[in-house]
């Protein structure tokens, strides 16, 4: 439903709009000559929807940070949202007026509520507004006494346009510990320190998707005195800065698909309850802990226990060497990167984390068990004992051997020295003779039933998709194979490679080969 012009609001430019199902924020309201009549500027959240900046025959009505996220419309096309209990009133199909009136503690009235039915809006302890068009709040205080008991609040993909509007719902929910902002644009209140009472009770606030910078999320955090779990993935943080008298409460950090400077990372180093911090897809390719020494614990980071590194772009053993050097690490995930073993072997370079990671004791998601600790690290003892030797050995080992390899004197405090005679000559592929007992799975057509087959571990991919061709009638071009190992459960490792043989995936006896296609 739009809006009448003669109910546009008064602040009506910096108001957030719905049209059919894009939201916008409005940056301009007035005549647009020749034409007659009121027009509103508009910069949509999606720059496709917009066909200009903001400027119209010459004349600059207003500004956008996308060249083409800009449109004039009629005020009759925009909707400008209703309040909180609107919403939930529309979104629960309760009438809160009817509630109100009613003695609420002896209620009767019904709503639904995820299939369990609740006595009256004062039971809801979780209210998902998430997507409607709410804008904040009528200022009669009614809030309080609908909706008393709520701790989880989603409000992300709304029409608020500023954290007083935020503000003024959250004040009224005591009880309120998890806030749901995602999808928003908040402009900054002129004093954030006068809103640390509505969020007093804060422990957990997501704000994915909005379009903020580390300064802001600075700015903002005054208001959150006691956050604990804060995400801010997607937005457009570069830089970051170290905390000063805030987020002194923060256990857990998301910074997941934000494009980072690499040497940034340091600054939020020296937060003291930090046990979980997200670093997924920001394109991290080094990691640099430099108060202390290869081998030897780091200052830095001191309370963390859990760092995702997923989908990144990690190429040396450099990074994961300076892990080590984290006090409190014990859960470790590092999936896409383009970490490699000499051989180029999936499964030996998960081998050479286990070794080089000392404390870690889940990897990837995956317990690592004492056999799969020991067996990783007598073989990283001998796939390096030939550079070892070489570069000192029993007497005075090299520092650039260190540097390389900072466990491995640790290592062999643990198992001794490796002999000469069992040193790997970095052959760990099978036998050309060897059959391998593979099962093939369709994860991706559940009617078909699994098939085994006995094949030479010299076989190439190539000839392998071609058997599967055969069985499948699908052409090779569209096949893509996986395998996994029950050493490994829930670890699959890509087979990307069409000349290469299985035996240099070192597909093992009982191993699963997943096979889908496009």
């Amino acid at each position: 439903m739009g809006t009448d012009q003669s109910e546009l609001p008064e602040d009506a430019v910096g108001r957030r709009v719905s049209c059919g199902e894009e939201r916008a924020t409005v940056r301009y309201v007035g005549p647009i000559p020749p034409t007659i009549g009121l027009w509103l500027g508009v910069e949509w959240d999606n720059p496709e929807r917009g066909k200009h900046d903001g400027s119209h025959e010459g004349v600059s009505y207003f500004t956008c940070r996308h060249p083409t996220g800009g449109s004039f419309i009629r005020p009759g096309k925009a909707s400008f949202g209703v309040d909180y209990l609107a919403a939930v009133r529309q979104v629960y199909g309760m009438d809160t007026e009817e509630v109100l009136s009613e003695d609420v503690s002896s209620s009767s009235k019904k709503i639904k509520w995820f299939g369990i039915k609740e006595r009256s809006s004062e039971s809801l302890k979780s209210v998902l507004l998430n997507g409607s068009e709410v804008n904040g709040c009528r200022a009669d205080g009614e809030i309080r006494k609908t909706t008393p008991n709520v701790e989880w609040l989603d409000l992300s993909g709304t029409l608020l346009s500023c954290w007083e509007d935020v503000a003024s719902i959250t004040e009224q929910l005591v009880r309120l510990e998890g806030l749901q902002l995602s999808s928003n644009r908040l402009s900054l209140p002129s004093d954030c320190l006068a809103h640390r009472q509505a969020f007093c009770s804060l422990k957990v606030l997501v704000l994915n998707s909005s379009q903020l910078t580390w300064p802001q999320i600075l700015q903002s955090a005054l208001m959150w005195p006691q956050v604990e779990d804060l995400s801010v993935a997607e937005n457009s943080i570069t830089e970051l800065q170290r905390p000063e008298g805030v987020l002194q409460s923060l256990k857990s950090l998301n910074l997941s698909g934000n494009p980072l400077e690499q040497d940034s990372v340091i600054s939020i180093s020296a937060l003291p309850r930090l046990e979980n911090l997200i670093l997924s897809n920001i394109g991290l390719s080094v990691l640099r802990l430099e108060d202390a020494a290869p081998g030897s614990q780091t200052s830095m980071f001191p309370a963390l226990k859990k760092l995702y590194l997923d989908n990144n772009n990690i190429t040396e053993w450099d990074v994961v060497n300076e892990l080590d050097k984290l006090p409190s690490l014990v859960q470790f995930w590092c999936r896409g990167n383009r970490l490699v073993s000499s051989d180029g072997n999936p499964r030996t370079a998960n081998q050479m984390l286990i070794a080089k990671l000392g404390q870690v004791v889940t990897l990837n998601g995956c317990e690592i068990h004492h056999e799969d600790r020991r067996g990783a690290e007598l073989d990283y003892i001998k796939m390096f004992g030939e550079a070892w030797l070489k570069a000192g050995g029993r007497s005075q080992i090299s520092s650039q051997f260190t540097s390389q390899h900072p466990r491995y004197q640790k290592l062999i405090d643990k198992y001794g020295a490796p002999e000469e005679g069992e040193l790997k000559k970095i052959e760990p592929f099978a036998l050309k003779n060897q059959l391998l007992k593979i099962t093939f799975v369709f994860p991706e057509d559940a009617g078909r039933k699994p098939i085994e087959k006995k094949l030479p571990a010299s076989m190439l991919v190539q000839k392998v998709k071609g058997l599967l061709y055969r069985l499948l009638k699908v052409p090779a071009a569209d096949l893509k194979l996986t395998y996994t190992s029950p050493k490994m459960v829930g670890t699959e490792f890509e087979i990307d490679s069409d000349l290469k043989t299985l035996q240099f995936y070192s597909i093992e006896d009982g191993d699963q080969v997943l096979v889908r296609w496009s």
